[in-house]
């Protein structure tokens, strides 16, 4: 089955050394490799760089930024082949930005061709 590990963290973590964080990243990303699990993944730019568009009237309708007010942004993702949830939520634990972000877990679905 396959999973998207979603990255929610706050963009200004003053607390958070960037250097240590990418090497912990790293490592993570050595892990999921070794594990054969991860299928792809990818960091998104800021949040100030993202535009929400929703159909209304059947108008496209144009929105700086992300579309939900939050403090925490969607950072990244990761795609990951687990036999079944329980093993997804342990890969998305030991995700460096689960420590002072919050990592969504949800099965991909698969339609039938």
């Amino acid at each position: 089955m396959q999973f998207l590990a979603l990255i929610y963290a706050g963009e200004d973590q003053d607390d958070v050394d960037m250097e240590t964080l990418i090497t912990q990243y790293q490592e993570f990303e050595d892990q999921l490799d070794s594990a054969g699990i991860m299928h792809g993944g990818h960091a998104l730019e800021a949040v100030s760089t993202a535009t929400s568009v929703r159909v209304r009237n059947g108008q496209p309708e144009l929105t700086d930024g992300p579309f939900a007010e939050t403090k925490e942004q969607l950072g990244g993702y990761y795609l990951l082949e687990c036999k079944d949830l329980d093993e997804a939520l342990e890969w998305a634990a030991k995700i460096p930005s689960a420590r002072y972000g919050t990592i969504e877990v949800r099965p991909v679905m698969v339609f039938e061709q």
